[in-house]
């Protein structure tokens, strides 16, 4: 069928905080939204959007949504000066995976989930990101786990 994503909607109460949150962590740009009827705020996010919404209700604790990004220490930096790093929901902030890939998890200022990617642990300035758990460290990897990656060449 052909089907990709086109856009997250995340929950923003304060929507102002929420919008700075997202463009000074990861840069991203505000793009022209319709009226709704309630506070709606649209960003790109490269070729999909990230849709921020006003609406009562709070953001669930493990529902995330991931974006890859090319500056992982840049973003770590930001996020730590906010401390924004979630340390519980996935057993710590950042891990590496079986195949090399990096994960890092965040609360923006709503709480909602953000995982934040990068494809290679070893293009990690250590300097910046000291400490790099892995995956198998706290869980046991059988040999499909070990197959498993979060790049896929293709679908």
């Amino acid at each position: 069928m052909g089907a990709r994503l086109n856009h997250v909607s995340v929950s923003a109460s304060d929507m102002d905080a929420s919008i700075r949150f997202y463009q000074e962590v990861f840069g991203l740009e505000r793009i022209p939204a319709p009226n709704f009827g309630f506070p709606t705020c649209w960003l790109r996010v490269g070729d999909q959007q990230l849709h921020l919404f006003q609406r009562a209700g709070s953001a669930p604790e493990h529902h995330h949504f991931a974006l890859t990004v090319a500056d992982f220490e840049a973003v770590y930096r930001k996020a730590q000066a906010l401390r924004a790093f979630d340390e519980s929901t996935a057993g710590g902030h950042i891990r590496e995976l079986p195949d090399g890939s990096v994960q890092m998890y965040l609360r923006d200022p709503d709480g909602n989930l953000v995982e934040v990617d990068f494809p290679d642990s070893a293009r990690l300035d250590r300097t910046v990101i000291k400490e790099l758990p892995a995956l198998a460290e706290q869980f046991p990897q059988s040999d499909e786990n070990r197959r498993a990656t979060l790049f896929p060449k293709q679908l």
